[in-house]
């Protein structure tokens, strides 16, 4: 059986108990409250022919039976002495016609003493009719001396028609109720367990894929609502569950991607001095050692092309850190301070070219010598790929509740394709102009993996008379959630950074 017809069925079942219990309580409750009238009502019209019975004047026959009919008119009226023989009988009166006499026992049983008076000894009884259908309730009383006994009986056919009545109008009223009851008991447990049919809905929409869907009750005062709550609380945990599971395994794509990119573009960038180095070693071993001219030269050459391979390593290296998702070493520091250190070590390394500085003292949590790095890769790249005496300019300010680095030169500017290319690693504008400076394409990448280490943005603009604009927005307070690693290398090179040609 379902849920609703098992409530159904209950309900009805408590219905049809409590009806019956409240049709007998009835039932009983009329019957006893019926017959006490008739005992009531016998009792007081037959008080003037016990008191005639037993007063001292011995009344005459004729008397006893007008006292008895006026006491008792239409009542059946016996009469019987001490040996329990009839003396006077009279069924129905004068005026009334003849009544069906009860069947009464031989001998009548006396209850005890009752009343004052300690000869009068009442009882009552039901007994049928003498002939046909019906019963009769019977009142026999003994309170005279010579031991004449009063029986007086009347007709229960009234009562006989009451009863069965009750009985037929309680038993339709019953179906009616639980009728009634059945049909809003299904409507109202239908109504009440709504709630599941969507939850089951729900379940099946989930077993579907469809992970996000939701009980929509959720009451914490029902028990339904409660279950809603309690199955949207493991659906959030089970969605939440296999959210991290498919990140998980993206991030193990996109790891798996970029280490195969890293391994290329590594490869593809040491080839070439790799490559010089074992030119210079062929030519020391075809005799450079003997001729001091070529010796120098080679071995100058294995030098720089050393050094070239070393910062190309070290640049690869601070990426790989980023990529594990080393903590920041956040304190509070000055970006209008570090700006100025960079702008000053980048006019001692480049005496002849103007660089100016605008900045507004800036307060924030940061990783001081990571934000140093990005400035110094950011003039390091104006350096690199700008004219020799193209100006420069850095500019420090506060916006609201980030702070703002923007590095322009008066270069010949980037392509819209180049502008959202330029901060990936290993990408050249002009790989051959780049390749003279020595940069690997690098430079930018580290500067952007530092900003979104802060939970900041970098992007590049170029306007259409040339120059190109860096800008930097970061936090002031970066959340710790959001920080990768930073942990800066010993020596960058100062140009290993992306073209902006």
């Amino acid at each position: 059986m379902s849920l609703r017809a098992r409530f159904v069925a209950g309900l009805i079942a408590v219905s049809t108990i409590a009806m019956l219990v409240a049709d007998l309580a009835t039932y009983a409750a009329l019957d006893s409250y019926l017959h006490g009238r008739i005992d009531t009502s016998l009792t007081a019209t037959h008080r003037a022919a016990e008191q005639l019975l037993g007063s001292e004047k011995h009344p005459t026959t004729s008397e006893l039976l007008e006292a008895l009919e006026a006491a008792a008119p239409g009542d059946y009226i016996e009469l019987r002495d001490a040996a329990g023989r009839t003396i006077l009988e009279r069924s129905g009166g004068a005026h009334n016609p003849p009544a069906s006499r009860p069947r009464l026992p031989t001998t009548l049983t006396l209850g005890a003493a009752t009343g004052n008076n300690p000869l009068e000894r009442v009882s009552f009884l039901t007994a049928p009719a003498a002939s046909g259908a019906g019963h009769f309730r019977v009142r026999t009383s003994r309170s005279t001396p010579d031991g004449v006994t009063l029986v007086v009986a009347t007709s229960l056919s009234e009562l006989e028609k009451t009863l069965p009545r009750l009985r037929n109008i309680e038993a339709l009223v019953t179906i009616g109720v639980l009728l009634a009851t059945a049909l809003a008991g299904y409507w109202v447990v239908g109504l009440g367990l709504r709630p599941l049919d969507e939850i089951s809905e729900t379940a099946a929409r989930i077993g579907d894929g469809d992970l996000s869907h939701r009980v929509a009750r959720d009451e914490p005062r029902t028990e339904i609502g409660r279950l809603g709550n309690a199955l949207n609380s493991m659906l959030h945990q089970i969605e939440t569950a296999f959210a991290e599971r498919a990140a998980s395994a993206q991030r193990l794509r996109d790891s798996d991607q970029r280490l195969r990119r890293f391994a290329a573009d590594a490869s593809h960038e040491l080839r070439t001095p790799l490559a010089a180095v074992r030119a210079y070693a062929e030519l020391f071993e075809r005799g450079a050692d003997k001729r001091p001219a070529d010796l120098a030269r080679a071995m100058s050459g294995i030098a720089r092309e050393s050094e070239r391979m070393s910062v190309l390593v070290n640049d690869l290296l601070v990426l790989a850190r980023f990529d594990d998702k080393q903590p920041l070493r956040l304190a509070p520091a000055r970006l209008d301070e570090i700006a100025g250190d960079a702008v000053e070590a980048a006019r001692a390394v480049d005496p002849d070219r103007q660089i100016t500085l605008e900045s507004q003292p800036v307060e924030m949590q940061a990783d001081a010598n990571a934000l140093r790095q990005v400035l110094d890769n950011l003039l390091a790249n104006v350096r690199a790929h700008t004219p020799a005496r193209a100006p420069a300019r850095v500019q420090v300010a506060r916006h609201r509740d980030q702070a703002v680095v923007e590095v322009t030169d008066a270069g010949p500017g980037l392509t819209p394709d180049q502008q959202t290319q330029v901060f990936e690693r290993f990408f050249r504008a002009d790989p051959s102009r780049s390749r003279q400076y020595g940069g690997a394409g690098l430079g930018l990448s580290i500067a952007a993996a530092i900003v979104h280490a802060h939970a900041g943005t970098i992007a590049a603009t170029s306007a259409r008379g040339g120059g190109t604009t860096i800008r930097v927005t970061l936090p002031l307070r970066p959340e710790p959630s959001a920080s990768a690693g930073t942990q800066r290398a010993d020596d960058t090179g100062g140009d290993g950074a992306a073209a902006l040609d």
